[in-house]
């Protein structure tokens, strides 16, 4: 008889309406299906038995095979606690209980043998165990057990209310003693032999009760593989109904505002990076489906010219594009750029923030809506109802994982079509993690800087090398450069930020007075027209240091700031660090980055400031962040659901996931639509995932 795996918990036996509940809220245990699917979290050889004259005062987990001699009660603050004598023919050790104590009474005999597990404590010249796990030798010798025992999620809450690990354990026996340990297989013959995987049910069964280390490895892999295979099948078959139901327009020809610009504005020879992206985008454009493309670039490897002529496309074709950054200074500088691109070519273009006058967004908006306005460049202000394009077709977003999905949509909906998008993003993603959260879009890297840039030479400084750092500036200065100096910005602490930021720029205006030096200041506490100004007066040159909080992280670009220094480095992480970097270097002279911390440094924050003195590969970097932050902080809360794994880790199994996008990719290939009677098992768990959001839950 098999069992539905969608039945509650509650109607397995041991668990009863009680631990169902907290099995549900502790844990989310709704079903059989949950169940099996709770996968532990590390093992323990249970295959070794201690003499109590053995132990170690390391505190270490240990089993002992002995007999309780003895109960007492003892007094303390708070109750009694409740002792055991335990004794093996070597030596006597105590077993202690806070509570439970009227069960442990009733149920547990003495001079029967016993076989403990628990951890160890020396106190007052004895071992002690509390909370042993517990059972007679003969049970233990009888029950379905493996030589390596499971160690399962817990919380404080289920510890507390007795839903110990050996329960978890008895619960999960039980689980497979009602299935017969037979479970739906997932994966296609083919993928089975090629790689040489156990089937589902030993899979299920060896991660539970492993008999051996071997047999637990070959069961990790194949559910990590399967798990892995199943995310990227979706992500790929999302991204073909994209291509195949969602049309787009389609820009036939490349016309004379491209070519024109091509030939004889460019102000630069394009990197082969470039022509290769500006290929892709080509072809997209001209196919029938909706452009739906992610293009990375480490800072300054030139996205916006490829934006531009991607927008000349569609001026080509009759169509007005549009370009949405996060903040009004970076779209500010995107208008400034793309208006000097335009001028030659008498292109109409505008900018619209929140802070633009009443007057001239009525202007806009009528330009917009009669096609006088071809490219509308801006912040959210993008979004709203009264913005009405007359023929858009291409929708540019910069910095995307600063906008929700809600917010992208907005755009997709201000044409009967979807204009063709572009997501752009000066943070480089790794490429496991590119798989797994962008797996359905088509990406791009520039991965070339434009030639004739110098890299950033990039140091490490404490705060009593100040002095130095001083001279240096000073020095640089005296050469007629610019200087950034920025400190951390952390939401949780602004009192102590902006305290931060005042006391380093009084700092500053001691060591550089006026009027031989001047000095601009930029903050979030300002109002957007003195930040404007104070930036303006930086861009111009009027001022030679600009101190700063991370507001400037993204959106200024003056070629002759050829100094950064970031203040508490260790505040900061590894990407933000390496966004900052890129703020200068953007001019023909060497630059420069000083990373100023105090010697009271974490691991992980030396390892974050050896890896930016070492490193100015932004793709080198992001594989760093990720291993030290982990795949839900990098992408944020907005994309970080799909990272819920449950047994894979896209950083440590990197390989496993490159595999399963191989395998995805080439059955999919053969078979678009899975009717082969062999992939009939893809088909039928691929249906599922539509009834159970969970991911475990169609593919057990």
């Amino acid at each position: 008889m098999s069992v539905n795996l969608q039945t509650p918990i509650d109607y397995l036996k041991g668990v009863g309406p009680n631990r169902a509940d907290l099995l549900r809220s502790e844990l989310g245990i709704q079903t059989y299906q949950d169940l099996i699917n709770l996968f532990p979290n590390r093992y323990i050889d249970r295959t070794r038995y201690y003499k109590i004259n053995e132990l170690q005062r390391n505190n270490a987990e240990v089993q002992i095979i002995g007999v309780i001699t003895g109960f007492k009660e003892v007094a303390q603050k708070r109750g009694k606690r409740l002792v055991a004598s335990f004794k093996d023919d070597s030596g006597m050790m105590e077993l202690v209980w806070f509570r439970g104590q009227k069960w442990i009474r009733e149920n547990l005999k003495i001079g029967q043998p016993y076989v403990i597990f628990g951890k160890t404590n020396w106190f007052s010249g004895k071992y002690s165990m509390p909370h042993p796990e517990i059972e007679l030798k003969s049970e233990h010798e009888s029950n379905l057990r493996s030589a390596m025992q499971a160690i399962y999620p817990s919380t404080e809450k289920l510890s507390n209310k007795g839903v110990t690990n050996k329960v978890v354990t008895n619960i999960m026996q039980q689980l497979f003693l009602e299935t017969n340990g037979r479970f739906i297989e997932t994966l296609p013959d083919s993928v089975m032999t090629e790689l040489k995987l156990i089937s589902k049910s030993d899979a299920l069964f060896n991660i539970h009760f492993p008999k051996t280390p071997e047999l637990l490895a070959r069961a990790q892999f194949r559910l990590k593989f399967e798990e892995l295979f199943y995310i990227q099948l979706q992500l790929i078959i999302k991204n073909l109904i994209h291509k195949s139901k969602i049309k787009g327009f389609s820009f036939d020809k490349v016309g004379n505002y491209f070519n024109t610009f091509y030939k004889d504005h460019l102000p630069f020879e394009l990197t082969n990076a470039q022509k290769r992206v500006l290929k892709k985008i080509r072809l997209d454009l001209g196919s029938n489906a909706q452009m739906n493309r992610l293009l990375q670039g480490d800072v300054g490897s030139g996205k916006t010219i490829v934006a531009f002529m991607s927008m000349l496309m569609g001026l080509d074709n009759d169509f007005q594009c549009c370009l949405m950054a996060p903040t009004a200074i970076l779209s500010a500088q995107h208008h400034q750029g793309i208006s000097e691109l335009c001028k030659p070519l008498n292109i109409s273009v505008s900018l619209l923030t929140g802070s633009t006058k009443t007057s001239d967004r009525k202007i806009i908006h009528e330009n917009l809506e009669n096609g006088n306005l071809q490219i509308l460049i801006g912040t959210h202000a993008l979004l709203e109802d009264k913005v009405k394009f007359k023929n858009l077709g291409l929708a540019i977003i910069d910095e995307q994982h600063r906008f929700g999905v809600a917010q992208r949509s907005k755009l997709w909906h201000k044409n009967e079509l979807p204009p063709n998008v572009l997501v752009m993003t000066a943070t480089p993603i790794p490429r496991t993690l590119a798989m797994s959260v962008y797996g359905d879009l088509d990406i791009s890297v520039i991965d070339e800087l434009p030639a004739g840039r110098k890299p950033i030479k990039t140091v490490h400084r404490y705060d009593n090398n100040r002095l130095k750092v001083f001279k240096f500036m000073k020095d640089e200065i005296a050469l007629g450069r610019q200087i950034y100096i920025v400190y951390p910005l952390i939401q949780e602490s602004e009192k102590m930020d902006y305290k931060d930021l005042m006391d380093g720029y009084e700092s500053v205006s001691r060591e550089f007075p006026m009027p031989d030096y001047q000095i601009s200041i930029v903050h979030g506490k300002m109002k957007p027209a003195d930040k404007d100004y104070e930036m303006q007066r930086f861009v111009k040159g009027e001022t030679q240091i600009m101190v700063a909080t991370t507001v400037i992280e993204v959106g200024v670009n003056v070629p002759n700031a050829s100094v950064m220094i970031i203040e508490s480095a260790e505040r900061f992480g590894l990407s933000q660090l390496h966004q900052l970097r890129g703020r200068v270097g953007r001019g023909a002279e060497q630059s420069y980055c000083i990373l100023m911390t105090s010697h009271k440094l974490s691991q992980d924050s030396k390892t974050r400031l050896e890896t930016m003195v070492r490193s100015s590969d932004g793709f080198e970097i992001a594989e760093v962040d990720l291993k030290l932050r982990g795949p839900g902080d990098i992408m944020g809360t907005q994309q970080s659901g799909i990272l819920n794994l449950r047994i894979a880790d896209i950083v440590k199994d990197k390989d496993i996931l490159e595999q399963s996008r191989y395998y995805a990719k080439s059955i999919l290939k053969q078979d678009p639509s899975l009717a082969a009677p062999e992939h009939k098992v893809i088909l039928h768990t691929y249906r599922q995932m539509s009834k159970y959001r969970n991911i475990w839950n169609y593919i057990s």
